[in-house]
């Protein structure tokens, strides 16, 4: 059911994009005016469609006041009839709604991976790193879920070199689905004395996490290694054997874990996160040959391969996939994503609607 939240940011959103209709330098841009024509025409039917709902709720609960007075046979019939035309046209209007709200996938209920490593950039990109890991953790409290440390490679200034970590609640791949790519941040850096703007990149993966059910790892497939867990910079942190890299050898993909203090444990988290790749690697896959134009979630790290853009001299936040740009970075970087995340939710059910239409 739609809430009265996804309803003001579907207004809200339909408001936005009728002033940008009237703007002239929208006006003279054909391919811009074209996709944000073809977004208000999407968001006006479906705004259409929650004021229908709105009213079909007032005539069924008139009709069902009619039927508990029971004081004319032949009105409690005719009010009867009309419940029943009601409930069907009630029931339409209400699987379209969710269909656009909540487009089916079937991994949209489930619990993430999610992986953040430093690409391009050095020290700045490590730090980026962990303040775009402290974002999405402050994103996932405000909506009650948990966040839980899986791996980590800390840099000496107070980065990561790579950091994974797993997000549990209610519907989370549904929201932070669209996060996987390459982010890029430019910025002048705390220990640039010249005050010049530096470009840095941050890869981003995101995997619905797997379970036994979903990827069957046999005992035969895997080696599993232990070692010394290590800090920032290196140095051993214990003198235990407690950290862990499993090894799937028909795939080769190595995952290791080191940040819990127990063997068994960081096999366990390591494990989830080997099925949540080995899924991946499949739904990548399977996707790929539905459709060829389809990108990787994750490139190498290269300025070139951006998905979003945080420019902090101009306090702007640009999407690229959508073409789309937010301000107020501090407000994005401290959790308040929803409008990010809920523009590229309305974008891939437009998409889908499209491709649907079309086959």
């Amino acid at each position: 059911m739609i809430t009265p939240e996804q309803i003001t940011q579907l207004q809200s959103r339909h408001a936005e994009l009728s002033e940008k209709l009237s703007q002239s330098d929208i006006l003279s841009d054909q391919n811009t005016y074209a996709r944000i024509s073809k977004e208000y025409r999407a968001l006006d039917d479906i705004i259409q469609a929650i004021e229908k709902q709105q009213e079909l709720h007032v005539a069924l609960t008139e009709a069902r006041a009619i039927i508990a007075e029971k004081d004319d046979d032949d009105f409690v019939a005719l009010a009867k009839a009309e419940e029943e035309t009601l409930l069907q046209a009630l029931k339409a209007t209400e699987d379209k709604i969710n269909e656009y709200i909540n487009p089916a996938d079937p991994y949209d209920k489930k619990n993430i991976i999610m992986e953040i490593r430093a690409g391009a950039g050095g020290d700045e990109a490590a730090l980026f790193a962990g303040e775009l890991f402290r974002m999405y953790t402050l994103y996932s409290e405000s909506r009650g879920w948990r966040v839980i440390l899986i791996s980590s490679n800390q840099t000496g200034i107070g980065g990561f070199k790579e950091i994974i970590f797993s997000v549990e609640g209610d519907n989370v791949y549904r929201y932070l689905k669209y996060e996987g790519g390459v982010h890029r941040v430019q910025r002048v850096p705390e220990t640039e004395k010249s005050g010049r703007v530096h470009t840095s990149t941050v890869t981003v993966a995101v995997l619905p996490e797997a379970e036994d059910v979903d990827v069957k790892i046999e005992p035969k497939d895997i080696r599993v290694d232990t070692y010394c867990s290590s800090g920032a910079g290196g140095q051993s942190v214990n003198t235990t054997y407690s950290a862990v890299r499993v090894t799937h050898i028909p795939t080769g993909i190595v995952v290791t874990c080191q940040d819990e203090r127990s063997q068994q444990s960081n096999r366990e988290r390591a494990l989830t996160v080997l099925r949540s790749r080995i899924l991946d690697e499949q739904l990548q896959k399977a996707s790929q040959e539905r459709a060829s134009h389809r990108k990787q979630m994750v490139g190498t790290g290269d300025r070139a391969e951006k998905i979003r853009t945080y420019n902090f001299p101009q306090d702007r936040i640009t999407d690229h996939r959508i073409k789309e740009s937010w301000h107020s970075i501090s407000d994005s970087m401290n959790g308040a994503i929803t409008p990010i995340i809920f523009a590229l939710q309305a974008a891939d059910a437009q998409l889908k609607s499209s491709e649907n239409k079309s086959e």
